[in-house]
């Protein structure tokens, strides 16, 4: 019988005195943060964390920004703040989580840089409702290898690049093929809690902020800033050219001199 997976898995990179923690987006992993974190050594020693229902955490019954930011929260408690508060970056759902957790514990966090997200309903969110719809329409039972998966994606996902993003989620499966890792079915049904952000009491988190946005995306708008900025009263935007929703993959440099500038700051 295989071992049950963490509530939370994550795994880290360096051992700088800076420490900081990366939350991926919708369908992604810790992992993705992988190149961020080694272009951040030696100052910075980094936490990649797989959220719940994505990469080798558990499953759950259902998304929740609070459950999850909470759970995030007492990780981080038990082991990489325990010496005290840590830099927190978050990408898309990630970013969601973080400005959650940021405002429901905010003793545990230095800094915080949200990425491509804004603290309110996500109008992009339709566009993974289509991408999470192509995964679950293909037939695991027949494949073969992963490259019959990309053939089969590239009429309904032609962008090679996001192709690539999403199946690095098809693990293989043993006598059984090929599952995926991520909760598909549950992502995908509760795709309006994702797009949302919830209605919180907290008091506003008063320490400073990134907010990173993408110059070719529509993920943070003008009528955002109103709520961003009674929430988190301290922000400061910059946008990142070139880059879309996925800034990080996309400008990698550009994104870690924007971390090392806002994260080093006395």
């Amino acid at each position: 019988m295989s071992e049950a997976p963490p509530a939370i898995h994550a795994a880290e990179v360096g051992d700088g005195d800076r420490r900081v923690v990366f939350l991926h987006g919708l369908f992604g992993q810790g992992k993705n943060f992988t190149q961020i974190a080694k272009a951040l050594q030696p100052e910075f020693g980094s936490l990649l964390v797989d959220l719940p229902d994505h990469g080798r955490s558990a499953w759950t019954d259902g998304v929740d920004y609070v459950r999850m930011a909470d759970a995030v929260a007492a990780f981080l408690r038990d082991g990489f703040a325990v010496s005290g508060p840590v830099h927190l970056v978050g990408h898309s759902m990630g970013g969601k989580v973080a400005m959650v957790l940021a405002l429901r514990h905010p003793e545990l966090i230095d800094r915080l840089v949200i990425v491509d997200i804004a603290p309110a309903f996500s109008e992009g969110s339709g566009q993974f409702e289509q991408l999470l719809g192509a995964l679950a329409s293909l037939d695991l039972t027949t494949l073969r290898r992963r490259g019959d998966a990309d053939e089969r994606l590239r009429e309904s996902i032609p962008d090679p690049a996001v192709r690539l993003f999403l199946l690095q989620n098809l693990r293989a499966a043993g006598d059984h093929g090929y599952a995926w890792q991520a909760h598909l079915d549950l992502l995908r049904r509760d795709l309006p809690v994702i797009g949302g952000f919830p209605d919180l009491s907290e008091p506003p988190f008063d320490h400073p902020v990134l907010w990173v946005a993408g110059e070719r995306s529509d993920y943070i708008r003008p009528e955002h800033e109103p709520e961003m900025r009674r929430l988190f009263p301290r922000t400061c935007e910059v946008t990142i050219k070139g880059a879309g929703h996925w800034v990080h993959s996309e400008q990698p440099a550009a994104f870690v001199s924007a971390l090392r500038v806002f994260l080093g700051a006395a």
